[in-house]
C-alpha cells in the first residue's frame, strides 16, 4: 500500500471530482489502448472518464488508437473525440487533463511520470515500475515531493480470485500463512515477439510477468523479503535461427508459435493485429510478430525463485513462458498452520481445506465480467481509478512497484551466480 498519508489526498482539485475526468494516455500500445483505455471508454457513462489525447513516439500508432477509442465511445452513446498529442509536453500540460496514464515501454517510464507530476496531474503507472532501480527510486521520490500518490497497475490486485484468496489467508480460515507457491506456466512466447524481447526495454519476462507474482508474495506476506534464491535462464527451445524469416507475417513455416494464431492469443482476444501500425513497422521493437527464433533477444524464459520473508513465510515462484495452453496456467497455493487454499486463476475457483482437513469446500470467486480483459481486472482497475481520483488510496503504489523490482533484480543476480542467495534490499549476496 502506498505510504502517502490519506490527509495528503485533500490536494485533489475540485474540478477532478465534478463532471467528466480528462485523461491523457502516454504509450499507445496494447496495454494502454486495447486494455485499460478500451475499458475506460466502455465505462465512460459510469465513471466520467474522457480520454482527451493519446501520445506515442509513433504518430501512426497514436492516430489508429484515437480512432479506435472514438468508436468505443460511439458504441456507448457518448459523443467524444480523442485527439493525438504531438509531444509529451502537449499531452501532460493540457488544462483538460486530470490524470495521465503512463503505458510506455517499461524502460521509458520515468520521463512521462516526471513531466506529469511537474504539470500537477494525477498519475497511473503501469507495471513494472521500471527496468532499473535508479529510475524506480526516482519515481518514488517524485511521489514524495508532490505529496500525491501514484497508482500502479498490478492487475492481480484488482482480480476477484486473488483478492478473495488473500482475504481468506487473513481471516483464520487456514491459520497463519507459512508457505506460498505460485505456479505460472503460461505460453507467453509473445515476450519474444514484441518489444519485451530485450532486457534493456522490458527487464525481461521475469520483470514484466514476474513483477505481478512478486507483488502477490509481498501482498500476502505484508512485510519485506530478506532473501531471494533463483535458478533458471534461457532454455534451448528458442535458440536463435538466422535462417528463419524475421517475422511471422513473412514466414510460411509450420510453427506452433505463430503470432496471433496461438491458442492463448485467440483466447485473450489478441488473435488479430490491433491496427496496421504494427504491420507497417520495420524495427523489431515496433513490431508485434517477431520470430521467436530471431537473433537479438536476451531475455530469460524460465525460473524457479524462492523468497524468505522477515515473518518467516517462504514463497516459491515456478515460472516459464513456454509450455502448453491449458486451463490451469496460473495457480496460487497458500499453506497455513491448519489448512491450505489453492486458487486456479482461469476458473476463478478456490479449493479450501481448513481445520486440519475437517472442512473442505470449493469457492467460486470469479466475477461476472470474467470474459473481459484480465478476467475482469481491467474493468475493476478503471472503477478503482475513478475512486482514486476522488481521494481513495490505490491498492498498489510505487513503493509496491519498487519492492517488486528489487526482488526481480535479486532473482536475476542469483540466477547469474548459479543460485547464490541475494538480499533484495541491498542487492548483496548473503
Amino acid at each position: 500500500m502506498s505510504s502517502v498519508a490519506t490527509s495528503q489526498l485533500s490536494r485533489t482539485k475540485p474540478s477532478e471530482t465534478a463532471g467528466t475526468i480528462g485523461v491523457a494516455i502516454i504509450g499507445a500500445g496494447e496495454r494502454g489502448i486495447y486494455y485499460v483505455g478500451s475499458r475506460m471508454a466502455e465505462l465512460a457513462r459510469d465513471t466520467g472518464f474522457r480520454i482527451v489525447s493519446v501520445h506515442d513516439r509513433l504518430r501512426d500508432r497514436s492516430m489508429h488508437a484515437a480512432a479506435y477509442l472514438d468508436e468505443i465511445y460511439a458504441t456507448q452513446g457518448v459523443r467524444h473525440h480523442v485527439r493525438v498529442a504531438d509531444t509529451l509536453q502537449d499531452a501532460v500540460t493540457d488544462p483538460e487533463i486530470d490524470i495521465v496514464l503512463v503505458t510506455t515501454h517499461t524502460s521509458a517510464h520515468l520521463e512521462p511520470v516526471r513531466a506529469a507530476a511537474k504539470a500537477g496531474k494525477r498519475i497511473y503507472l503501469d507495471k513494472p515500475i521500471s527496468v532499473n532501480l535508479a529510475d524506480a527510486e526516482a519515481i518514488m521520490q517524485i511521489e514524495a515531493e508532490t505529496g500525491q500518490p501514484i497508482m500502479m497497475g498490478f492487475t492481480r490486485r484488482y482480480e476477484r480470485p486473488w483478492i478473495e484468496s488473500i482475504g481468506l489467508s487473513r481471516n483464520d480460515a487456514i491459520g497463519v500463512p507459512q508457505m506460498v507457491l505460485l505456479r505460472s506456466v503460461i505460453p507467453y512466447t509473445r515476450y519474444l515477439q514484441l518489444w519485451h524481447r530485450t532486457n534493456a526495454a522490458s527487464g525481461g519476462a521475469i520483470n514484466d510477468k514476474g513483477s505481478h507474482h512478486f507483488d502477490v508474495f509481498n501482498w500476502i506476506a505484508g512485510c519485506e523479503a530478506v532473501s531471494v534464491t533463483a535458478t533458471g535462464g534461457r532454455s534451448s527451445i528458442f535458440a536463435p535461427d538466422p535462417t528463419a524469416p524475421p517475422r511471422c507475417s513473412e514466414c510460411d513455416r509450420d510453427c506452433p508459435y505463430r503470432r496471433h494464431e496461438t491458442l492463448i492469443d485467440v483466447a485473450e482476444g489478441v488473435g488479430k493485429v490491433p491496427n496496421p501500425s504494427w504491420i507497417d513497422a520495420t524495427a523489431p521493437e515496433d513490431r508485434n510478430d517477431n520470430c521467436v527464433y530471431l537473433p537479438g533477444s536476451d531475455i530469460d524464459d524460465h525460473a524457479v525463485v524462492t523468497l524468505r520473508y522477515t515473518n518467516g513465510i517462504v514463497a516459491c515462484l515456478f515460472f516459464t513462458i513456454f509450455g502448453p495452453f491449458s486451463t490451469d496456467q496460473e495457480t496460487l497455493e497458500i499453506i497455513g498452520e491448519k489448512g491450505r487454499l489453492r486458487m486456479e486463476r482461469h476458473s476463478g475457483e478456490i479449493d479450501l481445506v481448513a481445520d486440519h482437513g475437517a472442512r473442505h469446500e470449493t469457492i467460486k470467486a470469479g466475477a461476472a465480467n470474467r470474459d473481459s480483459s484480465h478476467f475482469g481486472a481491467d474493468l475493476e482497475l478503471v472503477s478503482t481509478m475513478r475512486r482514486f481520483i476522488d481521494g481513495e488510496l490505490p491498492p498498489a503504489g510505487v513503493r509496491d512497484g519498487l519492492a517488486s523490482l528489487r526482488i526481480v533484480h535479486a532473482a536475476q543476480k542469483s540466477m547469474a551466480a548459479q543460485g547464490r542467495p541475494v538480499n533484495p534490499l541491498t542487492q548483496d549476496f548473503l
